[in-house]
């Protein structure tokens, strides 16, 4: 016989952010009463305070909850506790030593992603993607790749508006400005359609990168694999890049019980 949870409360925060997270998108307060076999009037409770804090985010025109910017949050603090970057780093360390460009591992924090393995190739420029830096999501490629795996709720609670679009480069404030949440989904669908993402660039000028998405055994993103090159590479080196990622990120979903 299971024993009663002493605090009932932490128990049943827990099995409803669990639900969510088991979910492929937002869903109505009364499904997760129902699925959990709690009271309606404690579901609704309990997800207006986490809502408070972040953890959920309230769609009211579609009546409905998804997981919030905070839950990102807990994940990246698993990510920073170094498990994926134990796995990831000789990942990304063969596949530099490969190809003779540089690689990196990245997760998604809130808007930005978070890189926490680098390993750069002789002879070839230092990068900003060092371990620890941050960047735009949408600018990079690590970041589209994850971001393409979102469920359209949660990425418009990401990006509700065009502050939330940042730009690398004050010389280029024009082109952030055209930045919109309708672009934005014209570029994930491509990278959706493809299985990877590229940014040319968008981050360095002069240099390109593309990325592919570690995705968990629920589907979402746990972090993506990226190589950069210069823009002046053949399209040898592109191509071999691009399947370089392509396999590298599906050998670490494996090694973290992915489903890819």
């Amino acid at each position: 016989m299971e024993t009663p949870s002493k605090v009932p409360a932490a128990d049943q925060t827990l099995a409803i952010l669990s639900h969510l997270a088991a979910q492929r998108g937002p869903v109505p307060a009364a499904t997760i009463a129902q699925a959990l076999g709690l009271p309606r009037s404690t579901v609704y409770h309990l997800l207006s305070v986490m809502a408070e804090r972040g953890f959920v985010v309230h769609l009211p025109e579609e009546r409905r909850y998804g997981l919030g910017i905070a839950a990102f949050e807990l994940s990246s603090g698993f990510s920073r506790q170094q498990p994926l970057a134990r796995l990831g780093r000789p990942l990304v360390a063969a596949l530099v030593d490969r190809l003779g460009e540089s690689g990196h591992l990245a997760v998604l924090h809130g808007r930005d992603v978070l890189y926490l393995v680098e390993e750069r190739a002789p002879r070839r420029p230092s990068l900003v993607t060092d371990v620890g830096v941050r960047l735009p999501a949408h600018l990079t490629a690590t970041g589209r790749a994850m971001l393409a795996e979102l469920p359209p709720a949660q990425l418009r609670a990401l990006y509700p508006d065009r502050a939330a679009f940042t730009t690398r480069h004050p010389s280029t404030e024009a082109d952030a400005a055209e930045w919109t949440y309708g672009r934005l989904k014209r570029v994930l669908a491509e990278v959706r359609q493809r299985g990877w993402a590229a940014e040319d660039g968008e981050v360095t000028p002069g240099l390109a990168s593309v990325g592919a998405p570690v995705v968990d055994h629920l589907g979402w993103p746990a972090a993506a694999i990226a190589v950069t090159y210069s823009t002046e590479s053949t399209d040898e080196t592109a191509d071999a890049a691009t399947t370089g990622v392509l396999d590298a990120a599906a050998e670490l979903s494996r090694r973290i019980r992915g489903s890819r």
